[in-house]
């Protein structure tokens, strides 16, 4: 059994009445590929959110790394220096800049007035670069102006910009979202890959995604876990066929 990474525990959060999420727990292991799925308003997003320390919850707990630490009394900033990184659905590169300054500008580097005086350009930094970028796709692609990218490559760009930043939990929004079916291939390939090293939490809507990722699935409904194990398993569950699979497909 893995060490757990990050732990939710009895988490709610009330927005003008509405309770957004509802004694929320989940767990995600040090290393694991795990897809979240739900209906619109299940409460997905907000968990993003109460994670990234962008909302603050009103009881509960979140619980992170093998110190323990509650994210709850962190900033946004100081939650990403803990090593958790998030990708949005839709992507934000520099794009005037090569792939290769994407990248390099996202490089984890230390972070001292006296590191960043004397950072130059090394070979060890260089050769980081180059692995992240033929992990990403994009090997061919490091002088090319980020902006003239196709959707999905700027996408890769991104969850690569995440990866340089060495993130210990990657929270990745509707990566499929506007992809060819090439694309989405591609992106379920490097999400399985950045996976062995580090947890990659991923929400998604398109099935077929979610089911070629072959990974454990968590169903929300109404801000809890409605619902937990194979894709096959949750898709079978009559409780996720009446709150979920029958709405998306009636």
């Amino acid at each position: 059994m893995m060490n757990t990474l990050l732990e939710v525990s009895g988490v709610s959060v009330t927005f003008d009445g509405f309770r957004a999420i509802n004694n929320l727990s989940i767990q995600f292991a040090e290393a694991e590929l795990r897809a979240i799925i739900g209906p619109n308003g299940a409460g997905k997003t907000t968990f993003m959110d109460i994670v990234t320390g962008k909302t603050k919850p009103d009881e509960g707990r979140v619980i992170w790394g093998e110190r323990n630490i509650s994210l709850l009394g962190l900033s946004e900033s100081d939650i990403a220096i803990q090593g958790i990184g998030r990708k949005f659905q839709k992507p934000t590169v520099f794009e005037a800049q090569t792939v290769r300054q994407n990248l390099a500008m996202a490089l984890k580097n230390p972070r001292s007035p006296f590191a960043v005086l004397m950072h130059k350009r090394t070979q060890a930094n260089a050769a980081r670069i180059d692995a992240i970028a033929e992990q990403i796709g994009l090997l061919d692609s490091l002088t090319r102006i980020a902006g003239e990218l196709s959707h999905g490559q700027k996408q890769w760009l991104e969850i690569g910009m995440l990866l340089a930043q060495e993130p210990r939990l990657l929270l990745i929004d509707e990566p499929a979202a506007g992809m060819t079916a090439e694309e989405r291939e591609k992106t379920t390939d490097i999400l399985r890959e950045a996976a062995r090293t580090r947890a990659v939490v991923v929400v998604e809507h398109d099935m077929e995604f979610v089911r070629r990722l072959g990974c454990k699935v968590t169903v929300l409904h109404e801000g809890a876990v409605l619902a937990e194990g194979s894709l096959d398993s949750v898709t079978a569950n009559q409780k996720v066929i009446d709150v979920y699979l029958g709405r998306e497909h009636a």
